[in-house]
């Protein structure tokens, strides 16, 4: 083959290279313009990450759970079997309203507050190692703290979305919603559980970003909420551990810096391609909850630098999705939730990553959907299959679900068709809630009878009940659901 030849064949082979890369990407471009791609992506990332999860469990916790109860299986079957309930949660969360959604977050809310505060005491809530934070239900153990991310981040969203389309002024957005996530932190901090209570600052602080609270008000509340979490991390004897290994590692290499260090060398000794599944070192006893908080020291050891960016690459594409599905609604509850549960996640993942690589203090965050732990499973997998049930919601797939476009998998699972979001509708309610609120009969007041009449002021100064925003009796009780609530734009263009 002469020199030209080859030339030739090396640019017609180059050029074919770069025709399939287009040809692909044209591909996946017009896949992802469907109207159900966002649906069948959270999906699909819910899928992988649940089974990478049960797998990795296997293998991390099979020697440990021989050791302690002669079966290599106990800890993975218990994982499986919340991964089952988790998957009906998934499909109840598919299935459930929008309107039944929004008029049942209050009252759960307030009922997982109650259970925050029912396992605190003793011979209710079950204790382990000095903590007081699961309900044990025969074999099956409860963690309310779970629980109260999801109420926390489904009644916020309402709440933030009544309140925004009211006007509300800035204290009235802050209050309820502020007091009781501060009051959900402090019966976390009392379990002692430092970790969600850190989860739970994530999710409140998103709340008030997406709900479009001023910057100046935000950053001196995300300052605060910093030297809090510092304060507390210092407070505590095993917390005050945890920050001195961090920042000193090699004070202690045997003692309080052993996990960390422990977790750093499962990482290098995996290597690019790792040793293989199931072929870990460190799970001999040699890694401390390798099963638990370090399962992707364990994920790194076994399956490489691949399998790391695999994990990665998952929670950047659920980014991705969340944040895309959060775009596209047109209805604002489904803009605060899918956004605050996607920041939520993604801020657990990354902080459990992090200090798993060393970048960060131990907190104890698990990694989510990977990471063996039953309530923390089953109740992402929920939080998932709202967000899922949000994308159904999105208009380009409401129209082709209504359209009759389901697809094998909605038909599959007989899923309802998503309501359709309309602004003038939502005016009109939003209109009747106001007028039945000023037809209620009020009690009278001996105090004002007993007072002189006073002077009414000008008709120019009086303000109507639709003017009072948040001062009215209907922002009082801004948990009363509204359904649906119209976006600032649309309520404006539907005047």
């Amino acid at each position: 083959m002469t020199e030209a030849t080859r030339r030739n064949w090396n640019g017609r082979k180059a050029e074919r290279s770069v025709a399939a890369k287009a040809t692909a990407g044209a591909r996946f471009g017009a896949w992802l313009a469907r109207p159900l791609a966002s649906f069948h992506l959270i999906v699909t990332i819910a899928t992988l990450l649940t089974v990478l999860g049960l797998v990795m469990v296997l293998s991390a916790s099979s020697v440990e759970a021989y050791a302690d109860g002669g079966s290599a299986y106990s800890l993975f079957i218990q994982q499986a079997m919340f991964a089952a309930i988790g998957c009906v949660l998934f499909y109840l969360a598919l299935r459930i309203s929008l309107k039944r959604l929004r008029q049942w977050s209050f009252p759960i809310f307030a009922l997982s507050v109650l259970a925050l505060v029912l396992v605190l005491i003793p011979g209710i809530g079950s204790e382990v190692q000095g903590a007081r934070r699961w309900f044990m239900v025969g074999p099956i153990s409860v963690q309310p703290s779970e629980i109260v991310k999801v109420t926390l981040v489904v009644w916020g969203a309402h709440l933030l979305a009544s309140r925004r389309a009211e006007h509300a002024s800035l204290k009235d957005i802050l209050v309820p919603l502020v007091p009781a996530g501060l009051l959900v932190c402090l019966l976390v901090v009392l379990q002692p559980n430092l970790s969600t209570t850190i989860a739970l600052g994530i999710v409140l602080a998103a709340l008030l970003w997406f709900g479009g609270l001023p910057v100046r008000l935000f950053i001196t509340i995300a300052i605060s909420g910093v030297i809090a979490a510092g304060v507390l991390a210092l407070s505590a004897g095993y917390r005050s551990d945890r920050m001195r290994a961090f920042f000193n590692p090699g004070d202690d290499p045997q003692g309080i810096g052993y996990q960390a260090r422990q977790a750093l060398y499962s990482l290098a000794d995996g290597g690019i391609w790792g040793r293989g599944l199931g072929q870990s070192r460190a799970k001999w006893s040699y890694l401390p909850n390798s099963h638990n908080d370090f399962i992707f020291a364990i994920i790194g050891e076994e399956l490489g630098f691949l399998g790391c960016a695999l994990v990665l690459g998952l929670f950047a594409l659920f980014v991705y999705t969340g944040l895309r599905i959060a775009s596209r609604s047109v209805d604002p509850f489904l803009r605060l939730l899918t956004a605050t549960a996607t920041t939520w996640i993604t801020a657990q993942a990354l902080i459990n990553i992090g200090y798993v690589v060393g970048l960060l203090p131990v907190t104890g965050l698990q990694l989510p959907l990977v990471s063996a732990g039953g309530s923390s499973l089953a109740i992402t997998l929920f939080m998932f299959g709202i967000i899922a049930n949000a994308a159904r919601h999105e208009p380009e797939a409401v129209s082709a679900l209504h359209a009759g476009q389901d697809g094998r998998f909605s038909r599959l699972l007989r899923l309802p068709k998503p309501e359709v979001y309309s602004p003038a509708k939502a005016e009109s309610a939003r209109a009747r809630t106001a007028a039945k609120a000023r037809q209620r009969p009020r009690r009278p007041d001996p105090r004002a009878q007993a007072q002189p009449a006073r002077r009414q002021p000008p008709e120019s100064r009086r303000r109507s009940p639709e003017s009072r925003g948040t001062s009215s009796l209907r922002a009082t009780r801004a948990w009363e659901p509204n359904y649906p609530m119209p976006h600032a734009r649309e309520r404006g263009r539907s005047r």
